[in-house]
């Protein structure tokens, strides 16, 4: 279109309030070509121009995906388009704007999350500071979205990492809290009126779903330069002060469940938030200290223990290394409160109390991240040491009963020694670890649960810390008696005469495997220089591994520590038996 003729429609739309749907079309048209051929300028002059306010205010809005997309290009100066941007904000129809602002976020591309949500953000909240009533629900979208597009961001794992900030989540988190800042503002300011609560219901919602996501993936335990500020920790901090500055209550939120249905506040009404976002609260409470001053100090150790142990549990059931950390460091840190050997038996009862152990127990054998087991072991040690004596003998039977795992059942048969010798030597005497429920606990755990076909390799840490603990029990009742030596020797007469079937057995077994070995070695040898590969090694089975697939140097070493560990087995047998018959003479 000619100059002379735009001018001349410019003149119709500055007299009249009607546009068509051509007119419309014409306006984007031409703002469109001037944002894509440079000339910028011109269009935020007419923009600017007074006469024209009206004609912005009714078809503005369209022009601004084009802007957005003009100030993310890298290739020119977006200054005059970022001012029109600013311009259009406060001109347009406020729900256009909202919808169209939106619209951009949820279409993101996803390589420019960061850079077009940061660009969006100053918008959005321009266009919601004009809202009124119906502001809480434009902010409540708004969060929606643009929290969408940042969880999809990568989270950083090393401090490294955070610094370069490559796919922008750390820039993201900071410009996030700078958009709700004049809605904080204003919910705690005006603290009476139905807006204001509506709004301190939003940001509630936007704390919850930040906590989620990104901080429960966060790692806030690295080692960083104390010249700086980690972004990530500082977006946690900062989240934690805005529930303050809303007038939550954290202890509600951690340990009391809300009722729907009860009428009392907007909060209580949508405050059904995620585990996973409280399950965050804790950890960063109790072992980050973030927002502890504010937190009140009249709950007991115990009750704090009991309410958080279902995020505990929530935390240590995924197969993720953020997730997992956060739960055992959230476990130690409650534990660490709790007074040693106070935690009653009634406990055990409650379901988390149940399954957490259960998943303590899985992530120290099956994870295969070394420190993490290593610390689950630590931290499955340090419950067994804040339970009472009836709860300990309770917890006892039943990991016997169900962990299948040797390596665990030895950890629990050694903590049965530390507590006998504990009740001996201590003048407290409770009777759990002593007289008749000592030797109940005793039929139930040392046992063979396989009989002759138990395997001794695979169960050789519980075979030996049941000899050991049998040695001891004896030699002690042996010097000071407490009237359990007939039922004890009874007990060990009985598990060693079936150890000792199993130990002749294996050592046979392993004894002809390691000759027919040897041979076949010295065979194999010739056989090599005559027609090598003719001739196979025999296949062994040895703790679930096949031994035909080693070198047979392997093979040999192998066969020879079985052996070795049967005599050490033995020779503890040995012992055993003569303490026996040392004390009936």
């Amino acid at each position: 279109m000619a100059v002379n003729q735009m001018d001349d429609v410019i003149q119709r739309w500055r007299t009249t309030e009607d546009f068509k749907p051509e007119d419309h079309e014409l306006f984007l048209n031409t703002g469109r070509t001037c944002i894509a051929q440079g000339d910028s300028s011109k269009l935020m002059d007419f923009i600017k121009e007074e006469a024209n306010q009206h004609i912005v205010r009714s078809m503005g809005s369209g022009l601004l995906p084009a802007l957005v997309n003009e100030v993310l290009r890298k290739d020119r100066s977006p200054a005059y388009c970022q001012v029109i941007l600013n311009e259009l904000v406060q001109i347009c129809s406020v729900q256009e704007l909202l919808d169209i602002l939106l619209e951009q976020v949820e279409e993101t591309d996803p390589n420019t999350i960061a850079d077009t949500v940061i660009v969006l953000m100053p918008l959005i909240q321009s266009v919601l500071l004009r809202m009124r009533e119906s502001k809480a629900p434009g902010l409540a979208l708004a969060l929606d979205s643009l929290q969408k597009q940042i969880s999809r961001l990568p989270v950083p794992y090393s401090q490294k990492q955070e610094q370069e900030d490559v796919y922008g989540l750390c820039r993201c988190c900071t410009a996030v809290l700078t958009f709700v800042q004049p809605f904080i503002q204003e919910a705690k300011n005006q603290d009476t009126n139905l807006v204001a609560t509506k709004l301190r219901a939003t940001l509630l919602t936007f704390c919850m779903n930040s906590l989620r996501e990104p901080l429960l993936q966060v790692q806030l335990d690295r080692e960083a330069n104390t010249t700086e500020i980690s972004p990530l920790r500082n977006f946690a901090t900062e989240i934690m002060a805005i529930l303050a500055l809303i007038q939550e209550s954290l202890p509600k939120i951690l340990f009391y469940q809300p009722l729907r249905g009860k009428e009392d506040t907007i909060l209580e009404k949508d405050a059904c938030h995620p585990n996973e976002s409280r399950a965050c609260m804790a950890y960063l409470l109790f072992v980050q200290l973030i927002a502890i001053e504010v937190f009140p100090a009249v709950f007991s150790p115990v009750f704090v223990l009991q309410c958080n142990m279902e995020y505990i549990n929530l935390l240590l059931s995924r197969k993720d290394e953020s997730w997992i950390l956060k739960g055992l460091d959230l476990y130690v840190k409650c534990l660490e409160r709790v007074t040693d050997c106070s935690l009653p038996v009634e406990l055990l009862e409650l379901k988390p109390f149940h399954e957490v152990p259960q998943n303590l127990i899985k992530i120290m054998i099956d994870c295969p991240i070394q420190h993490l087991r290593g610390r689950s072991l630590v931290v499955f040690q340090l419950f067994i040491e804040k339970l009472n004596s009836e709860a300990k003998h309770k917890f006892f039977r039943r990991i016997m009963k169900t962990s299948h795992h040797a390596g665990v059942e030895s950890i629990i048969i050694k903590n049965i020694k530390n507590q006998v010798e504990l009740c001996r030597k201590s003048a407290y005497q409770d009777g759990w670890f002593e007289g008749t429920w000592l030797i109940s606990l005793l039929r139930d755990t040392i046992t063979l649960p396989q009989g002759h076909e138990t395997d001794l390799l695979h169960g050789m840490d519980r075979i030996m810390e049941s000899l050991n603990l049998l040695r001891y029990l004896l030699i002690k009742e042996r010097e000071i008696s407490t009237g359990i030596w007939i039922d004890l020797c009874h007990i060990a007469e009985s598990y060693t005469k079936l150890l000792r079937v199993c130990l002749s057995m294996s050592k046979s077994y392993y004894g002809k495997e390691l000759k027919t070995l040897r041979e076949d070695k010295k065979i194999k040898a010739k056989e090599f220089k005559e027609a090598p590969g003719k001739r196979s090694v025999q296949s062994l089975i040895v703790k679930t591994e096949t031994l035909g697939s080693m070198p047979l140097e392997a093979q040999d070493k192998v066969l020879q520590c079985a052996l070795i560990t049967y005599d050490l087995m033995e020779s503890l047998v040995v012992r055993i038996e003569d303490i026996i018959e040392e004390g009936q003479k």
